[in-house]
């Protein structure tokens, strides 16, 4: 005889946790409000103040380096607002009067200011054409020489490329980030083919670079800034002397897993906000 069965529901899975979530921690409404209402319209003052204060100067400063200090100045006031304690590792450990390419995580908005802070020299970024359309944002840049990349067209990049090239040889350290935008999960996503063509052109050292707390601290499609610590974990050059573009996806696959190492190695910080 066969007996029916009630089909039985399919247990709901349980949502995933941020790679450095700190268990136990919860961001209530008081979390949110504070967000909203403070932190959040300081950031936007101090983006329109310094923005704006950085016009005339820009126009005229072919270095960067008036504009690098207009985009430090920044990150410092925002690294301050967000209540957020920061330690670094690993950065004595490298010789940064040489030129490297800093590979970087890309977990949140907070992670430009984060690197003006904490890297104490000045340097180019790689970013995509999309933020040329971010009021000011977009403008500071542009004219501070970053290095803007079409993602969707890249034979438009030739001469940005180029400049790149001529600034690490020249002694301008740079700053990419080769999963191409932020994740939106928290965890490394695949790298870009070619990310590190430049450093293999300029036959620099790459320098990986995990960015921890960023993603739980302020996710991407949410203003609601969750005061955390953070920590910045920087680890051995990876040479690229006598390498070729054939190495490239070798490169890619060795730095990825050091960066990989860094980001989901637990953390030993007991600081709290």
């Amino acid at each position: 005889m066969e007996v029916e069965r009630t089909p039985q529901p399919a247990a709901e899975a349980e949502p995933r946790q941020s790679p450095h979530a700190i268990p136990g921690k919860k961001y209530g409404w008081l979390s949110r409000l504070r967000s909203y209402l403070i932190l959040d319209l300081l950031i936007w003052f101090y983006t329109l103040l310094l923005g704006l204060l950085a016009l005339p100067g820009g126009l005229f400063d072919r270095s960067g380096r008036r504009l690098h200090w207009f985009s430090r100045a920044w990150s410092w006031l925002i690294m301050k607002t967000i209540l957020s304690p920061v330690k670094v590792t690993g950065l004595d450990r490298i010789d940064t009067s040489k030129t490297h390419v800093y590979a970087v995580t890309h977990a949140s908005a907070m992670d430009i200011p984060f690197l003006y802070v904490y890297l104490p020299f000045q340097f180019r970024i790689v970013f995509k054409k999309e933020l040329l359309s971010y009021p000011i944002v977009g403008w500071q840049l542009k004219r501070s020489g970053q290095v803007c990349i079409d993602q969707q067209k890249p034979t438009n990049s030739i001469a940005a490329i180029r400049s790149a090239v001529k600034s690490l040889k020249s002694g301008m350290p740079l700053v990419i980030f080769p999963e191409g935008g932020r994740t939106p999960d928290g965890e490394i996503k695949p790298f870009l083919p070619g990310a590190f063509f430049l450093a293999i052109k300029a036959q620099v050292d790459i320098v990986p670079v995990a960015l921890i707390g960023t993603y739980e601290l302020l996710p991407m499609d949410t203003y609601h800034i969750k005061c955390r610590p953070l920590e910045m974990r920087v680890g051995d050059p990876i040479s690229t002397a006598g390498l070729t573009m054939r190495d490239t996806e070798a490169v890619s696959e060795k730095v990825k897993k050091a960066i990989q190492d860094l980001y989901y190695e637990p953390s030993t910080s007991s600081a709290s906000p």
